[in-house]
């Protein structure tokens, strides 16, 4: 081939054609550019450029079915599938890459789910569905728990996919119970949609939340029930938003139902009217109907069981919340704040949680300071009274939000034993900001625990295994990002000296920072301090370099609402609110949760059970649970890709798309996929499924493991597609599914023979049956006609005699007759002669 790929600022790589021949020793190859430009291109001879694959390879369903596997033959490769083909699926190995299209396609439908069921992988194009196939097929097939882990940037689909796969199951798997499970499965995503996605400037449906989703199977593998985990809750978006962003969609689909007459006592108006959703500038998104989305909202509340009179408590605590932001702080003097008691907001946000008013504007501008030997009361500054108000707002909201998904998954309990489950993971994709801060800190070493598990599934495990199995093997480079995580969770890593800095009384921000330039700048590459500021800093991750600003790391570590705050909540009389800040909370209404909340207390606490309530010290304990079970499943991946960030349909921008492949493990999985054996059985697993395709003569053999070398030698001709480790057979790409097409068409010659000799007994049992009464029918009809034949003779006799008899007879009476007549004539005649005789005479 005489073409090649040369790098390009613009399009990342760029197609040329050689015009003259390449001799070892050259410094320049001559090459013709698409648009016809020449340029004689600089090379060094140990790093020629890649070449192009042949235009018959171009657009191939598997990545790794290309001849030249390499960076710009990928990029390619998807660009026109997703450009040209209006193809958003590719497969890359074990992994399925989606582009999101930005548009909604017709491929979704119940008839695509039901071609999809029951196919192999690979069998059909690449789809959402076949990867959700094939976690339903294993897990059937093995009695193994699977997981399909959906990931990517922000915006790049993967709340989309993880829906989609979600649907796949509840269609396949209809349980034959009127209890509708699977609807109220499928119903928990537009609530949790609801309350925990928000529009960003990356994302008009950005999840706000890690959502990690088991679905129950029973032994009959139909869906028995869900259940559902999440992580981290961006609380900081419900008292700020960015500009163009918006708070979560429950906000304005309330606010778009303000008139509606059930809302009415809710007070709201237009989300403009409200601080914490008017706050980016955009209340609306373009093509979305909060109105109808508030429908919709209610709609699947009910089908979950969720009666009226709850969906109308957590009405009033968001509406609360919308209120609590509009109350005015004003400032007295430097050093004081005060609320009006005549604040409209305030009144409406106390009336609706059935607060005492007076207390709520004097502890929203107070503090009780308890040490060991005094109270003391101390006045808040404007600045920390509306500190306090929003951090009291952001606690309601996460209490509520951990209340709905508790109340939906008591919805989607089951009474059964979980036999097996599927879990879905939809997370936060790796976030880099201009201003980036303890969420985006989060979010971000989330992935990295992600990413690394990957790494050891599809790398490290994968060579392992080939190692220990005695399989020839050359070691793949990959990028592996153990030392970002030792940098963040280790001992004296970012998060134990954050959560250190939280135990002191001081401790400040600014501190915490000087503490993580004393103990990583020059001594861990992968921290970094800005040349021009020391209020951030940078940490390396496996996707980018990423800076963050240490200005309420500290105070969102902490998550501390005011101790008097909460004790007025406690004196609530509307039972949601007041069972929210319970203590020990108890089951008092049918809305009782069981959710605690932190003291503001510190001197009270000890300090191992303050470290263990830290939101770091949380959510790195909910992340270690999440691989351990991400770990005991068998994984499946999707790769969501973002094609550019203007949000265009069928826009490929090759520098953005380039650097998610490079940050997602797409380009090491192609060439460990191409040159490793993707899958592999034990001698007694493929003894057990392939026995059906030995001979007689091979299951002679006693030693199982020699019958498995003999029968695979017979079926696949090239050795090199499969390797015997000690334990296991280790297969190339599509020899599996090639031994399963042999077994499916052996099981269907057998079934035809079957069937071929079912159909003809059946079919000679209703002949002989046939045959029998045909028998019987011309018995009774041959005799039938035998009589009557025996009885026509008869007739004809006695009919022939008759005649005779007749003929006699009337001979008989005639010449009888004749006589008679002939007598009595000559009679007459002798008279009348006579008479005429002696008349002549007498005459004479």
């Amino acid at each position: 081939y005489n073409r090649v790929w040369i790098p390009d600022n613009e399009e990342v790589w760029q197609s040329a054609e050689i015009t003259k021949n390449y001799k070892a020793g050259d410094h320049f190859l001559h090459v013709q550019l698409e648009d016809g430009t020449e340029l004689n291109y600089p090379v060094d001879p140990a790093a020629l450029p890649p070449l192009r694959n042949p235009d018959i390879l171009v657009g191939e369903n598997d990545l790794t079915a290309l001849s030249y596997l390499h960076e710009p033959a990928v990029l390619h490769n998807l660009k026109v599938r997703f450009v040209e083909s209006k193809l958003i699926y590719t497969y890359s190995g074990i992994i399925l890459v989606a582009i999101n299209p930005y548009k909604q396609l017709p491929i979704y439908g119940d008839a695509i789910i039901h071609a999809y069921s029951g196919q192999n992988m690979g069998d059909m194009d690449p789809h959402i569905f076949a990867v959700a196939e094939e976690a339903y097929k294993q897990m059937a097939r093995n009695n193994k728990n699977q997981s399909i882990i959906v990931s990517g940037e922000s915006g790049a689909g993967k709340t989309v996919s993880a829906r989609y796969t979600m649907r796949y199951f509840a269609t396949v798997s209809k349980s034959s119970s009127n209890a509708h499970v699977e609807d109220k499965v499928l119903a928990s995503n537009p609530i949790t949609e609801a309350v925990g996605n928000a529009k960003t400037t990356r994302n008009d449906n950005s999840s706000r939340f890690g959502k990690y989703t088991e679905i129950s199977f029973d032994q009959s593998y139909q869906i028995i029930g869900a259940n559902m985990r999440t992580y981290l809750l961006e609380k900081s978006r419900v008292v700020f938003q960015s500009e163009n962003e918006r708070n979560y969609h429950i906000f304005y689909q309330l606010c778009a139902s303000a008139m509606q007459p059930e809302f009415k006592h809710l007070k709201l108006g237009s989300a403009e009217e409200f601080n914490y959703t008017r706050m980016g500038g955009s209340t609306v998104i373009e093509g979305v109907d909060d109105r109808a989305n508030m429908l919709e909202t209610q709609k699947t509340f009910a089908l979950l069981g969720l009666k009226v009179d709850f969906q109308m408590d957590v009405f009033k605590m968001l509406a609360a919340i919308l209120h609590l932001g509009n109350v005015e702080v004003t400032a007295v003097g430097d050093e004081r704040a005060s609320i009006s008691l005549e604040d409209k907001h305030l009144n409406i946000f106390c009336e609706l949680l059935d607060l005492n008013c007076n207390k709520m504007a004097q502890w929203l501008c107070h503090r009780k300071i308890i040490t060991t030997s005094e109270t003391v009361i101390k006045p808040m500054t404007r600045a920390q009274a509306v500190n306090a108000r929003d951090a009291l707002a952001k606690k309601i909201y996460s209490h509520l939000f951990d209340f709905v998904v508790e109340r939906i998954n008591q919805a989607l309990q089951y009474p059964g034993k979980q036999h097996t489950f599927i879990g879905v993971l939809d997370i936060y994709g790796f976030e880099t900001f201009d201003v980036n801060s303890f969420e985006q800190f989060c979010i971000n070493y989330a992935n990295e625990k992600l990413q690394q598990q990957f790494n050891l599934h599809v790398f490290k495990l994968e060579q392992e295994e080939y190692m220990k199995e005695d399989i020839p093997w050359t070691l793949i480079d990959f990028y592996d990002n153990q030392p970002v995580i030792d940098l963040i969770e280790a001992k004296m890593g970012i998060l134990e000296l954050l959560d250190e800095e939280c135990l002191l009384p001081h401790g400040t921000d600014e501190n915490w920072l000087q503490k993580l330039y004393n103990n990583f700048v020059n001594k861990n590459a992968l921290f970094e301090k800005p040349r021009m500021s020391n209020t951030s800093f940078i940490v390396q991750h496996f996707a980018d370099k990423v800076e963050y600003k240490c200005e309420g790391f500290l105070e969102k570590n902490r998550d501390t609402v005011h101790e008097v705050l909460i004790e007025i909540l406690k004196e609530s009389k509307f039972h949601l609110c007041a069972n929210f800040f319970q203590d020990n909370p108890v089951s008092v209404s049918p809305f009782s949760s069981t959710i605690s909340i932190k003291s503001a207390r510190p001197v009270l606490k000890s300090p191992n059970k303050q470290l263990r309530m830290t939101v770091g010290n949380k959510f790195r304990s909910s992340l270690s649970l999440l691989m351990v079970t991400l770990n005991a499943t068998t994984p499946h991946y999707v790769r969501c890709i973002k094609p550019n960030d203007e949000k265009l349909p069928f826009e490929f921008d090759s520098k953005r798309v380039a650097q998610q492949l490079r940050a997602c493990g797409v380009l090491e999985t192609i060439r460990i996929s191409a040159q490793s054996y993707p899958s592999r059985w034990t001698y007694i697993e493929f003894f057990s499924r392939y026995s059906i395709l030995m001979t007689q003569q091979e299951l002679s053999i006693n030693d199982k493991k020699q019958i498995c070398k003999t029968v695979l030698q017979r079926l696949i001709q090239d050795h090199n597609q499969y390797q015997f480790g000690r334990t296991k057979i280790f297969f190339r790409a599509g020899q599996v599914a090639y031994l399963e097409k042999l077994r499916s068409d052996k099981l269907r010659h057998a079934c035809i023979t079957i069937q071929k000799s079912v159909r003809g007994w059946l079919q000679r049992k209703k002949f002989l049956r046939i045959k029998q009464a045909a028998t019987i029918i011309q018995q009774y009809f041959r005799g039938q006609r035998t009589v009557r034949q025996a009885i026509t003779a008869r007739t004809l006799k006695e009919t022939w005699a008759a005649i005779i008899i007749q003929k006699y007879c009337r001979g008989y009476l005639v010449r009888r007759l004749f006589q008679l007549i002939h007598v009595a004539t000559i009679t007459i005649q002798a008279y009348t002669r006579g008479f005429l005789a002696r008349k002549k005479y007498r005459k004479v």
